[in-house]
């Protein structure tokens, strides 16, 4: 039996090969597997939740797989990394489809306001929020970074694609934000746990840094 370093969770929702090979680039030793077997998200040392798509059939592709209890058992016990929808979908209830997520975290995730989104100059803003945009860790990262950042700017660039963002109840976790054009939390951590909004597979080099600092974490 093979050893599986890393699984990316597939369910059925987007094209999974640029999470992958993204991962495959900064960690070449790895064993990195796609797989929609609850088996292999168990017996995996590190696991990626990406995902894209409409919340309710995510959570509905998820349960089809039987792998509801294999991600949530992964998000509580081993390094965990959700990417997009796999950041959402921890919450407890999406605006989208007004589906219910998986409960880790309380909270909600919303749908950015229409009437809201106009920038400085007066200028409509597009939904969905799609293309680069800054990202700003909660933490100094010069005091109490998250490992996740390690030699990530303040205020790098990272690639987005989306119409939904999260709003945990729990301040505490937020680890960093963007604007668009109001304030929204882009990254939530929580012990073995990381997630982000954005795409790091798609986000040139501050993106594959995120995902070589994945490999090389060990939560405390």
């Amino acid at each position: 039996m093979s050893t599986i370093d890393i699984a990316v969770v597939d369910y059925g929702m987007g094209n999974l090969r640029s999470v992958s090979k993204a991962l495959e680039h900064v960690a070449p030793s790895k064993n990195v597997v796609v797989t929609s077997r609850p088996d292999d998200v168990a017996k995996a040392s590190r696991v990626v939740f990406p995902g894209q798509g409409a919340m309710p059939d995510c959570i509905k592709e998820l349960d089809a797989r039987g792998l509801r209890a294999a991600v949530l058992d992964a998000a509580q016990n081993k390094p965990f990394l959700g990417i997009c929808i796999g950041l959402q979908m921890l919450f407890e209830h999406s605006e989208e489809g007004d589906a219910a997520g998986l409960g880790l975290f309380k909270g909600s995730v919303k749908r950015f306001v229409t009437e809201n989104m106009v920038d400085a100059q007066g200028e409509k803003l597009k939904v969905p929020h799609m293309g680069w945009n800054q990202v700003y860790q909660h933490r100094s990262p010069d005091a109490n970074a998250h490992p996740l950042w390690h030699s990530i700017e303040d205020g790098a660039r990272f690639y987005y694609v989306h119409s939904y963002y999260v709003r945990p109840e729990d301040e505490g976790i937020i680890e960093g934000f963007t604007n668009y054009p109001e304030r929204f939390t882009c990254a939530v951590a929580k012990d073995n746990l990381f997630a982000v909004q954005f795409h790091p597979e798609k986000s040139a080099h501050a993106g594959l840094q995120l995902l070589s600092n994945f490999v090389s974490w060990t939560p405390k």
